[in-house]
């Protein structure tokens, strides 16, 4: 039934030992190893294995292709936003010289404004002190007037006591009398 081979091999001391390897249906284990392998082989083949592995790979295939697809999709999603991101701060950047450089003309502007508002306010007034100046000159000199008047009226008044008495306001009343009758 078990067949054996015969083996050499020679000790460190230099003496050859025989040995001898086991063997079923003359195979040794070597061979049941290799027959073994073959019938796993066979069985896998039979039941369609390498198949089942394909489509297990072709899906595994499928769902990475199908993440690089999200991926690139992604990817693109993002640079179009970041274009968009930038074209706003392009656009934001503009806007916001266009805002500085209107307000620095409208600054100008009411500087000027104000400068012409100054020199009509410092006119009007020159003119309203001026009109004011005007106004005591003639207050002051109808006052003066006033006093010239009264005080002439009060030397007219004295002077015409001293000098008119009873008998010179009576030629004086006479005279005008007699001037009445007669046409100018």
């Amino acid at each position: 039934m078990a067949e054996g081979s015969t083996v050499h091999t020679v000790a460190s001391t230099g003496v050859a030992e025989l040995h001898h390897e086991p063997t079923a249906f003359g195979i040794n284990a070597a061979g049941w190893v290799a027959l073994s392998m073959l019938v796993v082989f066979g069985i896998m083949l039979w039941q369609k294995v390498p198949g089942m592995v394909a489509k297990m790979l072709d899906g595994q295939i499928d769902k990475i292709r199908s993440q690089l697809d999200e991926a690139s999709r992604l990817r693109a999603e993002a640079e179009a936003m970041l274009t968009a991101a930038k074209q706003r701060d392009a656009a934001s950047a503009g806007d916001a010289a266009a805002i500085v450089k209107h307000a620095e003309a409208e600054a100008a502007a009411m500087l000027v404004k104000a400068e012409a508002d100054l020199t009509e306010l410092v006119a009007r007034r020159q003119t309203m002190a001026q009109d004011q100046i005007a106004a005591a000159q003639r207050g002051a000199i109808a006052e003066v007037r006033a006093h010239a008047a009264d005080a002439a009226a009060r030397a007219a008044s004295s002077i015409i006591a001293e000098r008119h008495g009873a008998d010179a306001d009576k030629a004086l009343v006479d005279r005008t009398i007699a001037g009445l009758g007669r046409p100018n």
